[in-house]
């Protein structure tokens, strides 16, 4: 590929930057689903919580729809409403915000870590009043959090802490699954995800009285599940003692949830070795900031951020635009969550200016389990060409890419 004069020609094919990986189990497990006549929140939905809950280290999993509405639920079921208050990054996918807001209560954006892109932990006293009732620390892109030194701020002001764990499964906090540390956390089987159900969400946590509301809020508020009923021996007629939402998971999702969960340590593998080529290459560029791990945490490689080393939006946007060009997509990294037009307004406290840095200069390479090592030889060569061809000029009028 030529670094610079003529564009290059439109790429034959193009790899995507996040792509699901199944084969026969899933279609046989799915198969087996659809014969046995129960499709919708049954026998695999339960086998499904049981092996997750058993993966992460939890006492319990509760499967919801999607990972919005485990937010959501878990929020609610924690008492949290209106007037309330709940400290989140502002860097997140917006649902880590709406799901504060669909519960009446109110986001307050707190800035992150330059390094990991985490909830600064330091920053959260400062954030906290008499209307805070939660902390919810995201692990970004599959990157653990600092959980201990969050939980120590939940416990002087008795707060509840819940985990945004929606890209994490599979990842280690001091050798720990997150999702064992015992407070309510909120996975996501999105197709962008480690592991895909299509949609699909799972909560879990070591409070068995927290997962019987959960279970009771996703179906209706229905005091006996339709499966329960099934098994019982005599007729059993329901009661609705709370009002409840429609948030199931369907066992057809709940089938390949399984084989998915089932071939998590494969994916896992496959996606360090990816990330490990990926460090090789980016060690040759110095226009660009790898992603890094704390010590003690083990990220599951869910996405892999790279950040364009003092660009503006701008250029940053010109290397994407250039990637693509060669048949490579991306993703710009991550979101200012108050810089949507839907919340002007938010509750900020203190600074979010690596917050807002982080927003202009990162982004995301391809990176999903079946991502072949030529394929990746294509994305690492584009991306050398396209920074030799892009102006990388920061805002500041310093260099920001390199030219080779």
């Amino acid at each position: 590929m030529s670094g610079g004069g003529n564009p290059p020609e439109a790429p034959s094919r193009r790899i995507p930057v996040a792509k699901p990986s199944f084969d026969e189990r899933e279609e046989r497990l799915l198969l087996e689903t659809l014969r046995s006549g129960w499709v919708t929140q049954g026998p695999r939905v339960a086998e499904f919580e049981r092996a997750f809950a058993a993966r992460v280290g939890a006492a319990e999993a509760v499967a919801v729809s999607n990972g919005t509405t485990a937010l959501f639920l878990a929020l609610h079921a924690l008492g949290v409403g209106p007037g309330d208050e709940v400290i989140v990054p502002s860097l997140s996918f917006i649902a880590t915000a709406n799901s504060v807001v669909h519960c009446g209560a109110t986001p307050v954006f707190v800035d992150v870590e330059p390094s990991t892109c985490n909830l600064d932990p330091d920053l959260l006293e400062a954030a906290v009043t008499p209307r805070t009732k939660a902390l919810m620390p995201v692990h970004q892109l599959g990157l653990p959090a600092d959980l201990d030194r969050i939980a120590p701020v939940a416990a002087r002001h008795g707060l509840a802490i819940l985990e945004d764990a929606a890209c994490a499964v599979g990842a280690l906090y001091k050798g720990k699954p997150v999702g064992s540390a015992g407070n309510p956390a909120c996975f996501s089987f999105h197709p962008r995800k480690v592991i895909v159900t299509g949609e699909g969400g799972m909560i879990t946590t070591d409070d068995r009285a927290l997962a019987g509301r959960l279970r009771l809020l996703r179906h209706q508020g229905m005091s006996v599940s339709d499966l329960e009923r099934h098994a019982a021996a005599r007729v059993i007629v329901e009661e609705y003692p709370v009002v409840g939402y429609n948030f199931r998971l369907s066992d057809l999702q709940a089938a390949v949830g399984i084989a998915q969960l089932e071939k998590l340590d494969v994916f896992l593998d496959r996606r360090r070795a990816i990330a490990e080529r990926y460090q090789a290459a980016l060690a040759e560029m110095p226009a660009l900031e790898p992603p890094r791990a704390p010590a003690g945490v083990t990220p599951n490689w869910q996405s892999y951020l790279v950040r364009l080393r003092g660009a503006d939006r701008q250029t940053r946007d010109r290397l994407l635009d250039a990637l693509g060009r060669r048949g490579v997509a991306t993703r710009a990294g991550l979101m200012a969550i108050h810089a949507q037009p839907c919340y002007a307004g938010a509750r900020i406290a203190g600074s979010l200016r690596h917050t807002e840095e982080a927003a202009a200069q990162t982004f995301i390479l391809p990176m999903y389990t079946d991502l072949t090592q030529a394929d990746q030889a294509l994305v690492i060569e584009a991306l050398r060409a396209s920074l030799a061809e892009t102006p990388a000029r920061a805002a500041d009028g310093s260099a920001a890419g390199s030219r080779r």
